[in-house]
């Protein structure tokens, strides 16, 4: 196996993530926060939800990061008639060889786009469930295990309800992370028409990553370094939406490993083999809110799940340079994180 001493490895980490990064801010001007939280989802092996108005590049944002990188692309064009096996694929029978036949749907891709993915009815919604937990397809008894890397990029319009379904509680669970992308500044919406007024962007993008690239940067954000301090501060921010007055559903055990692999996504792509408190603070709304659901008085004070997480972050005590004879402190270097420095990669 070869590796790579901790500089080398960070820096080829850096430099892939930052080409991805620029390819995919030449089609989305103006969001770099946006951009950044895609590939966080993208290297912590989670998925993503788009979730914002009409027109604002929900869908632009997923081709632009599927087209990024050299794999295998599917978009699913989530409508009322769409029916599972249209998701997962469906047995044929096959005359020459009188028997059945798999024949994959568009689920048997590395990046799967599914666009609206609320207009679908709940039973063909629920064909994703094992796909995105488990990474694999159950069909007449037998499993076909889903390429890696392997991420669904989902979008919803959250205004439109006329021949919608909303995603149930198990579905809006496994998305690692829910992002809107909201109105551009005037400046990056004026640069937008000068960009997109002739041809699209998309048309001339080409990869710049390759999917093997992807997996070793996978393999070294699975090293990166969370103290136990940190991991007890992403309990106590996800407990504490279980017992919050103004919430009647908490976050999952699933949510605080989602938290915990996204921090140490946000670590890596920040040139660090440890996590820092800041790092989960910075995910925790993106990662926790949209699996909460509020109570009805507190959707009549127009309380929302983001509003709820921000008050949690605020009193949920941050772990302190108390912590440090216990392998936590705030010198930043990784000694301070009761480990010596690492490789990754």
């Amino acid at each position: 196996m070869t590796t790579y001493d901790e500089r080398a490895s960070l820096t080829d980490l850096t430099a892939t993530v930052e080409r991805v990064r620029s390819s995919v801010e030449g089609v989305i001007e103006g969001k770099p926060e946006v951009v950044r939280l895609s590939l966080t989802v993208l290297l912590a092996e989670g998925h993503l939800l788009i979730e914002d108005v009409p027109g604002v590049g929900k869908t632009m944002l997923a081709k632009a990061l599927a087209r990024s990188i050299d794999c295998s692309v599917r978009r699913i064009q989530f409508t009322p008639d769409l029916l599972p096996s249209d998701i997962t694929g469906v047995s044929i029978w096959d005359q020459q060889r009188r028997d059945f036949e798999f024949k994959p749907g568009a689920i048997f891709a590395q990046i799967v786009i599914g666009d609206e993915i609320n207009r679908a009815s709940p039973k063909t919604q629920s064909a994703l469930l094992e796909s995105m937990e488990e990474r694999q397809v159950t069909m007449d008894g037998q499993t076909y295990e889903l390429p890696s890397p392997f991420m669904v990029v989902a979008t919803q319009n959250p205004v439109e309800m006329e021949g919608t379904y909303p995603l149930p509680e198990a579905q809006r669970d496994r998305f690692m992370a829910r992002v809107s992308i909201g109105y551009p500044s005037p400046e990056a919406e004026l640069q937008m028409l000068d960009v997109h007024g002739g041809v699209s962007p998309l048309d001339d993008l080409q990869p710049v990553a390759h999917a093997h690239e992807i997996l070793k940067l996978i393999e070294a954000v699975r090293g990166v370094h969370v103290a136990e301090a940190i991991r007890r501060y992403a309990v106590d921010l996800v407990s504490a939406t279980r017992t919050h007055p103004d919430l009647r559903l908490g976050a999952s055990p699933r949510a605080t490993l989602h938290l915990l692999r996204a921090a140490k996504a946000s670590a890596a792509l920040s040139g660090r083999d440890y996590a820092l408190p800041d790092d989960v603070q910075g995910l925790a709304v993106a990662v926790l809110a949209h699996r909460l659901l509020p109570t009805a008085q507190a959707q009549l004070n127009r309380r929302t799940s983001e509003q709820v997480v921000e008050e949690i972050i605020q009193r949920t005590p941050v772990p302190t340079g108390s912590q440090q004879q216990r392998g936590f402190g705030l010198s930043g270097g990784p000694q301070a994180y009761g480990q010596p420095p690492r490789r990754l990669g």
